[in-house]
This record gives C-alpha cells, structure tokens and sequence, in this order.
C-alpha cells in the first residue's frame, strides 16, 4: 500500500480514499497498524480542525433519525458532515449489525456527508477504540463537522467526551425524573440534554422531562469550561425537524465561547495525553499476552479456577515476575 498516495487523497476529500483509510487504522494486524501510524502522522500535516460533537442516548431514543435530520440541516448549509457510528458488538460472535447507514438513507446520498459505520468489538465506553483515529482522518479530508454517534448503552458511556469538542446527550420524553438528572456519570458530562420525540402525543410528556432535566441541571456543580446557562436542556424533534435550528445555534455560541477563552485548546491537548496515556496501557495489556508471559498468565489463570490461589495472591505473582 502506497501510504503517501492514499494521505494525499484522503487530504483531497475523496470519500473512497477515506473509507480505505478508516479501515486501514481499525485493522489490529501489526504491520497495519504501522502503516496506520505512518498515515496518520502523513494527514496531520494538513492541519485541519472540525467541531467534533458526541452524541449518546439509550437505544430507541431516535439518535440515527437525529443525526440524519441534524445532518441535511448542516449540509444544507453548505458544511460537509462525517458520520462515525458505532455498533455494539456481540460478545458470543463478535458481529455487529452495522446498520446505521441503512437507517440514514438520505443522509448517506449525500456529497456533502459520509457516514461510517464501525463495530465497538470489545472497547467499553460507547466507542470503538479507533474512533478517534477515524475523527483525525475525517479532519484530514476537510470535513466541517464531525458527528459522533456513540453505542447508546447507559450512564458509564463517557469516553467520547475524551474525543470530543462538545457532547449532546439525547434522551426520550419521560426517560425518568430529576432524580435521573443528578446522577453522576454520563449527565455530568453532558454540555446539551436534547429530549426528542417533542411532536404530536409526545410533546406534553416531553415539556415535562425536559424541565426535569433543566432543574436537575441547575443542582450539578458549574464547570469552569461552561458560560452562563450551561448545561442546558431542549425539546427536540427529529421527525418534525423543530429545534433543530435552536440546538445548532446554542452548540456554535458554546463553541465560540470556549474558543474565545481558550478551553477549546486545552481541551484538545488534555484529551491528547488522556489518548497517550491510554494507548500505552492498552499497549502494556497487549504484551501479557505475549511469549514467556502468555504462559504464566494460563498457569495462574488455571490455578486461580482450581482453587489453588487467590485472585489477589495470581495478580501479585503476575505483577512481581516471580
């Protein structure tokens, strides 16, 4: 593979280019992932920013159906949009669906939009564990915004707010109660609360959420990184498309904000050294299952089935090397 060929066709917006490139840097075969790093230090010459915005819910909440909607609104403005959609995997098989793009049909016909479904395999935290790579290669290829759709699983979903400019938290009329609001974990986190489904019979039950999670808001403890009136909650409607407009304006005035204060900088250089700090544990990880190592993890791992050692005493073992 010609990796100076494909960098520069990733850095002219090609689309084929970049899907090749994805693919390339979620590969765990070793001389991929040198090709990979290879790639990736090619692009960043480019230097190109997008706004990267995460956005999780529970499942059934309409984030596919959002993010088409949210989508078309900022093609038709005139931005180009990627997609990063992640899949929960099986833990029996270890497929994945992948039906994201199925789901956006209009977005996914598209020119200025593409759309890139990927398995989270065995990664927790809502996103696979390339997806960050993914993001650098869609800034590469000139792409204004950068969607981020997480695997929608729970409150623990946090780790696309290390990869991410700003985080929107969707949720379904009469999800819960204020005291859903308080809990730590993935609200507090959250820089807009979208209750969705704000049409039709919903909309009654969706006024009452969404000034439940606006109260609740209000008891969290204020981030330096927030101006005035932040986090805040919206109704939403992703059929009808109301509200839309209204959460894309309150995203570009939070962004402009943390801009002018430089919190958009440090967070990119704290979510830089979290990524190191968490490539060489993964790394560390990666070499117990390797030659002299491999083995005596089986041994302990066998004598801790049988009962013959603690799982406290094997992991001192393991750790002290003898």
């Amino acid at each position: 593979m010609d990796i100076s060929d494909l960098a520069s066709r990733v850095v002219a917006g090609e689309r084929r280019a970049l899907a090749r490139a994805i693919t390339l840097v979620e590969s765990v075969r070793a001389d991929h992932r040198e090709q990979a790093t290879a790639l990736l230090d090619a692009v960043k010459s480019a230097g190109r920013q997008a706004l990267r915005i995460g956005m999780s819910g529970t499942p059934g909440v309409g984030k596919s159906t959002f993010i088409e909607a949210f989508g078309m609104m900022l093609t038709g403005q005139g931005l180009r949009v990627a997609v990063l959609a992640v899949d929960p995997s099986s833990t029996r098989s270890g497929g994945s669906i992948l039906g994201d793009k199925t789901r956006m049909e209009l977005l996914s016909r598209d020119s200025n939009a593409f759309i890139r479904p990927s398995p989270s395999q065995t990664a927790l935290g809502g996103v696979a564990r390339r997806t960050r790579e993914a993001v650098m290669l869609c800034e590469a290829a000139g792409y204004d915004i950068v969607l981020i759709e997480t695997v929608g699983v729970g409150q623990s979903e946090t780790m696309v707010a290390e990869m991410s400019d700003l985080f929107v938290l969707l949720l379904a009329p009469a999800g819960g109660d204020e005291l859903q609001g308080v809990k730590r974990g993935i609200m507090e986190i959250a820089d807009l609360i979208l209750v969705n489904k704000a049409d039709g019979d919903l909309l009654p039950a969706a006024t009452r959420t969404c000034a439940d999670y606006a109260g609740a808001l209000r008891l969290l403890r204020k981030r330096s990184s927030d101006p005035e009136g932040f986090p805040k909650a919206m109704l939403v409607s992703a059929i009808t498309q109301e509200g839309l407009g209204a959460a894309w304006n309150e995203m570009q005035a939070l962004i402009a904000w943390r801009k002018e204060r430089g919190h958009w900088d440090d967070n990119r250089a704290h979510q830089l050294r979290h990524w190191f700090e968490e490539e060489v544990r993964l790394g560390l990880l990666a070499r117990l299952a390797e030659g002299e190592m491999q083995a005596k993890m089986a041994t302990l791992g066998a004598d801790v089935a049988a009962g013959k050692i603690s799982v406290a005493a094997a992991v001192l073992v393991a750790l002290d090397g003898n």
